[in-house]
């Protein structure tokens, strides 16, 4: 089958299409025709090698996490889902693949397609959504009549975190330049920060909650102005010592999380302030719901650009540049 798959972690050149031998179908999985993955920055940090002290691959490794398609076989021990189903997926962190003609995905993650998104949509949606769900709901528990705040608001997770703040009944600010600015307000900004002229402190007071996606100096002056009592949690930094053990690493990295986070906690420390570190777990019970709010039309994807499959290294480049709104979507 065609693939975009790396043989070694290095940039955008180690990025090969070309024909790799299909997965096989364990006993609890579903084997999947895809018909639209996409690209998310966790796809080129592994790439890159930046996850290695997390989690190492064999190489060769097709690349990709998120995905929509068509079932065509399911496992001896499979019960929810036949051949002909549609079904979207943020596949396990230890079985990636997206990036291909087929991907074997395990039926505990997987939900049906919602009907009325195509498979490029339905594609833009399990991590970006996922990741906002577990943050949002699970981890803060935010509640109607908070004050949120959302950075890079016209990204994958932003654009789906201000829908799901709003359903959550929150009043959501966000960053965004002019130029998306529109964007972000259809999709329920209350109020919308330009990153490049102005200050967010200067415009958000206190918020129940900051959900941040850039890490380093902007998490530092969002932890200073959250809310005693309330919650800063970063997707864009170091993962905690926390999320390390909970992945059973060892514990000379969760050492090293711990002094490369410490200016963090100790300043949320300070504050009052609870802090941590977020890296999604694929659920397809969370999806299923996720799915009835798509269908409800109470969340809409996001889709900035599509790219066919021989075309992965333009759609890596502009993913990467920073400027896409929503998600970079891949069609075999």
């Amino acid at each position: 089958m065609k693939a975009a798959y790396i043989n070694r972690y290095g940039g955008p050149e180690q990025l090969v299409i070309g024909e790799r031998p299909g997965p096989e179908c364990g006993p609890h999985d579903l084997l999947v025709q895809v018909k639209a993955a996409s690209i998310n920055p966790v796809d080129w940090k592994i790439r890159d090698g930046k996850l290695k002290l997390m989690i190492r691959y064999r190489m060769p490794l097709i690349l990709g996490q998120d995905l929509s398609g068509v079932v065509v076989k399911v496992g001896s021990k499979v019960s929810r889902y036949k051949s002909g189903d549609e079904v979207f997926a943020r596949l396990d962190k230890g079985n990636i693949g997206a990036f291909a003609q087929y991907a074997a995905i395990r039926e505990s993650d997987a939900a049906l397609k919602p009907s009325n998104l195509s498979h490029v949509e339905a594609a833009s949606i399990p991590l970006v959504g996922l990741t906002a769900w577990q943050v949002m709901r699970d981890m803060v528990g935010l509640k109607s009549g908070q004050l949120a705040l959302i950075h890079a608001g016209s990204g994958g997770v932003g654009t789906f975190a201000i829908q799901l703040g709003k359903v959550l009944g929150a009043t959501v600010c966000t960053t965004a330049s002019v130029k998306n600015g529109p964007l972000v307000k259809r999709l329920g900004a209350d109020k919308v920060i330009d990153y490049r002229l102005e200050r967010f402190e200067d415009h958000v007071k206190e918020p129940d909650f900051v959900f941040d996606t850039q890490g380093g100096e902007t998490l530092l002056r969002s932890i200073a102005i959250a809310k005693r009592g309330g919650w800063v949690v970063s997707i864009g930094s170091v993962p905690t010592p926390r999320v390390m053990q909970e992945w059973g690493l060892p514990l000379w990295k969760q050492w090293l999380a711990a002094i490369l986070n410490r200016k963090f906690t100790s300043l949320a420390k300070a504050r009052g302030v609870k802090f941590d570190y977020h890296f999604m777990s694929p659920s397809g019970q969370q999806l299923a719901a996720i799915a009835k709010l798509l269908e409800d039309r109470k969340i809409v994807p996001v889709v900035d650009k599509v790219f066919r499959l021989d075309q992965a290294r333009e759609a890596f480049a502009h993913a990467e540049a920073g400027h896409s709104v929503g998600k970079v979507v891949i069609t075999p």
